[in-house]
């Protein structure tokens, strides 16, 4: 809670230890980014003044959804990504998503952070770091459209909830060949329409009637910063997790025959004997994004996913959540069904 557990300081000081982490890996280099919420700009002008205090090179690729950043990391070539970010939790929360290129960043890591809070161990170098600022949306944007594969033109409804991937959102409807509708696509941190949590009913009550009213073939919902997607299918009906990861396992299958998929332990069993049944091969595993990822890379996981509505596409992506990339893939398999 902002003001609370977290401020400018405990961000500086979180940034001084990542600094000092990253150059004890032998690294040098970070992405950094921010989403939409009230706090989020003055918290990260904090973490960022203790990440060069360390002597790094921060890219600064602004404001923006969580995959952004994820994906910055890779495209910019960045040793480590921190993203400030609250996700989906009320408007008074703030936090930190960090990440290697290499493998996940949590469990040990997060510990190793703390001790060097702990024990005051920050490096200070000589010569304060360097800040680079990018815009990489559009960039972004042409990743994401590059593995768009439209057949029939489909009427689609968006709502990123007034959360950090409003902009992206709007960008990329605008290249896609689709009618499109679109409803709190501006970023407010104050989240003025519902709450920016798409696995919970009452928050798609407004796409639902946007769907219905302009008889829309799907409507797509992200969280507060656009990691996690929510799916309304035509009729207004929900599509699940676990559901929308059969979906896209099936497409996957029929290209990669005994393609590994993961699932998180809070699915449902149609998960697993759907997969079977298409001939792929189906891991239950923990709950937790950093969990899930790590079990990706130990199994050459095609895809994974969470019933939250995190979807990991290891097949044609980075195997990152991406809200806006899954949703890429829904509308390729409902224009071409």
């Amino acid at each position: 809670i902002v003001g609370e557990n977290i401020d400018e300081e405990t961000a500086n000081i979180i940034g001084k230890a990542l600094g000092s982490y990253i150059i004890q890996d032998g690294k040098k280099t970070i992405s950094a980014a921010y989403d939409g919420r009230n706090s989020s700009p003055k918290l990260f002008e904090a973490l960022v003044k203790g990440l060069l205090s360390t002597g790094i090179e921060v890219r600064d690729v602004g404001l923006g959804p969580s995959p952004m950043l994820y994906f910055a990391t890779y495209y910019l070539e960045s040793d480590y990504g921190v993203m400030l970010t609250g996700s989906h939790n009320p408007p008074n929360y703030n936090g930190f998503k960090i990440m290697s290129r290499q493998k996940p960043f949590y469990g040990d890591d997060l510990q190793n952070l703390y001790q060097i809070i702990k024990s005051d161990d920050f490096i200070t170098a000589q010569q304060y770091g360097e800040i680079l600022k990018y815009d990489i949306k559009e960039s972004y944007i042409n990743r994401l459209l590059g593995d768009l594969q439209l057949g029939k033109k489909l009427n689609i409804a968006w709502d990123p909830g007034n959360g950090a991937g409003g902009e992206i959102t709007r960008l990329l409807a605008d290249e896609i060949a689709a009618e499109h509708f679109l409803i709190n696509d501006i970023i407010d941190g104050n989240f003025p329409n519902h709450h920016p949590d798409p696995t919970v009913e009452k928050n798609l009550v407004q796409i639902k009637q946007l769907v219905a009213e302009n008889q829309c073939d799907l409507g797509i919902a992200f969280d507060g910063d656009a990691d996690r997607i929510g799916v309304i299918d035509d009729e207004g009906d929900v599509i699940l997790g676990d559901q929308l990861l059969i979906l896209y396992a099936r497409e996957i299958i029929k290209e990669k025959p005994n393609a590994i998929i993961i699932a998180d332990v809070k699915s449902s069993d149609v998960f697993y004997h759907e997969v079977k049944k298409a001939g792929g091969r189906p891991i239950i595993w923990k709950t937790g994004h950093s969990l899930i990822k790590a079990k990706m890379l130990e199994s050459n996981a095609d895809l994974a996913g969470e019933l939250s509505g995190h979807i990991f596409f290891n097949d044609k992506y980075y195997g990152f959540d991406d809200a806006l990339y899954a949703a890429i893939r829904i509308i390729n398999i409902v224009s071409n069904s």
